[in-house]
């Protein structure tokens, strides 16, 4: 499972790419790990009740990584529920079927373990991104409850993460307006055609979440 993601843009670079309005958030770029802000795109209505009636500009907010779990289950701030794997447990459902409640996650790089060991035994950090698009949008959905927080669409993984034994992988979206617009605006059963692996022939894979990036550090 994913507990590591990066997005190295700044909030109006993000805003710029999603076309949204990014308007005071100070997102600099960085890293994301489990509890932690992040900025997520949404097109709900966050603070009125009801379904939308028209279409305005993506909004950027900062969101906790981390939804708070069932009912029954108590919530002490750790044990949050960072993925949905199953999009037909009555946990997520009711949320996916509306659609104000997808949100695009904006990230530059996410990071898996290594099947195998370094030289020294240590368990290797994996960077995944999509070769085709510098910054991408991950499948996301958000709830109101404790506190502003959002989850990871997952999917089966691909070959590529497969072969690091990987079972899973963030739902990666295309390349497009279209596809975006169907994830935040689309019926349930249009939206859910898009929870598949990214192909293999367009991941770069990197011990490095910036692989092109000079290193200046000695």
């Amino acid at each position: 499972m994913t507990v590591l993601y990066r997005l190295d843009i700044p909030a109006a670079a993000i805003a710029d790419s999603f076309g949204a309005a990014s308007a005071d958030d100070p997102w600099a770029g960085g890293h994301i790990a489990p509890g932690g802000f992040a900025p997520v795109l949404t097109a709900g209505r966050e603070c009125i009740s009801g379904p939308r009636t028209s279409r305005g500009p993506l909004r950027m907010t900062p969101r906790l990584w981390g939804v708070p779990p069932p009912p029954n289950v108590p919530y002490d701030g750790r044990n949050a529920v960072l993925s949905v794997r199953n999009p037909d447990s009555p946990f997520w459902i009711g949320n996916l079927r509306n659609s104000e409640f997808r949100c695009l996650i904006p990230s530059t790089a996410f990071m898996e373990w290594s099947s195998g060991t370094d030289a020294k035994g240590r368990r290797r950090q994996l960077w995944f991104a999509p070769a085709d698009q510098p910054v991408f949008a991950i499948a996301g959905l958000w709830k109101d409850s404790e506190v502003p927080s959002f989850a990871i669409l997952t999917c089966p993984a691909s070959a590529a993460l497969r072969a690091e034994g990987r079972e899973r992988m963030p739902v990666i979206l295309p390349p497009s307006a279209a596809a975006h617009d169907m994830w935040l605006y689309a019926d349930w059963r249009r939206a859910r055609a898009l929870l598949e692996p990214y192909p293999s022939s367009l991941m770069r894979c990197s011990e490095s979440p910036n692989p092109d990036r000079k290193r200046t550090e000695k």
